[in-house]
């Protein structure tokens, strides 16, 4: 199949994944790890559900300069080109600024998708479609798109997308975004019948976004215009290193869509999981024996249930009498810790971290 040349993808790959502590660490975070036990690692999932639809070369990887190797590592085939290093943690906006401005002087007609590295999808053809659909309408309108998913119970911790009611279109107008409500929130969210989950997926011309950045974000726009000239050059890593800490740590929700106008969100067609804690990946596991996830494990178990069990060399694990327990192990770190207070995970890391130091986190 012949791919379109104006078609790209920004694949966001920068994350630490602190709540997937012990497995995912500041020098190897999740995106890099096979967490599900498919035989592929969450980024290189990622990187082929996009290639479906966007050709190979065109898909950019944004990534901290501290896992330029594990991108190479685990995506042989990209180039030089391809792989977009942050000096500097900076949130969303800036590094999708800096990309939409190396894409735009590479082609200016290029119509482009911001997709996370470490999301599950599972129908992949669903996927594609909807995302050619919202490509066909970025082609034609002066818009800023997000996938929006239906939700499937009164979630506290993904933010909401409110749409127009009375709109009977497909591709919907957005009224406003809401942060992470309250659990009767978000039942009041659930039975209005026009909230989805924000997934963090967005599309748009590159004309568009660059646009909105110049409307919206004066001074961020401004500080990354300076290196038009360099973009796509040798002289780029040193504009960058120079410029790029300065940028706002902002996140392109606050940046530009949450201040636009132009909005509109597809409701999306396919299953979804934004794998951000344990929990969430015990929800996509076959629980098989009494409702225990087993990732790389054998296991042994007695009145226990509800359990997430993975290890990283199918050691064999017996547990008798616990229930909805987090149960990792990797290398030095065994953490056995209660599902319902996942949340905490990311205090508990730094905490490990001021009493044994930074070679375990």
């Amino acid at each position: 199949m012949t791919k379109n040349k104006n078609y790209y993808a920004i694949l966001m790959a920068g994350g630490v994944g602190s709540r997937f502590w012990p497995v995912s660490t500041e020098m190897f975070p999740k995106q890099f790890h096979d967490m599900l036990g498919t035989g592929e690692t969450l980024i290189q999932k990622t990187f082929s559900r996009l290639s479906k639809l966007i050709p190979e070369e065109n898909i950019f990887i944004l990534t901290n300069e501290k896992y330029n190797d594990l991108v190479f590592e685990q995506l042989p085939g990209v180039t030089k080109r391809q792989v977009v290093l942050e000096p500097a943690m900076r949130n969303t906006a800036p590094c999708i600024l800096y990309a939409s401005l190396k894409i735009q002087k590479e082609n200016p007609d290029a119509i482009m998708i911001v997709a996370p590295s470490d999301h599950w999808i599972e129908n992949e053809d669903a996927f594609t479609q909807n995302v050619q659909q919202a490509f066909d309408f970025c082609e034609t309108n002066d818009a800023l798109m997000t996938l929006g998913i239906q939700p499937t119970f009164p979630n506290t911790g993904y933010g909401y997308i409110e749409f127009d009611k009375d709109d009977d279109n497909a591709i919907k107008n957005v009224n406003q975004f809401r942060e992470k409500p309250d659990y009767e929130t978000a039942k009041t969210f659930l039975s209005q019948g026009n909230f989805l989950w924000n997934a963090g997926v967005f599309m748009w011309s590159v004309t568009s976004v660059v646009k909105a950045f110049q409307n919206k974000q004066e001074c961020l726009y401004q500080l990354f215009e300076k290196g038009i000239d360099v973009y796509n050059t040798d002289f780029e890593d040193d504009f960058v290193r120079d410029n790029y800490g300065k940028a706002e740590n902002i996140s392109i929700d606050y940046a530009i869509m949450e201040k636009s106008n132009n909005v509109f969100v597809l409701p999306a067609t396919f299953d979804w999981n934004d794998l951000g804690t344990w929990g969430s990946l015990y929800d996509k596991i076959d629980a098989g024996k009494k409702d225990n996830a087993i990732i790389n494990a054998r296991t042994l178990v007695e009145d226990a249930s509800g359990n997430m069990i993975r290890t990283q060399s199918n050691k064999i694990v017996v547990v008798e009498g616990l229930n909805d327990y987090i149960i990792v192990d990797k290398d030095e770190v065994l953490l056995i810790f209660p599902k319902e207070k996942e949340q905490d995970i990311k205090q508990i890391r730094q905490k490990v971290k001021e009493a044994f130091g930074d070679k375990y986190i």
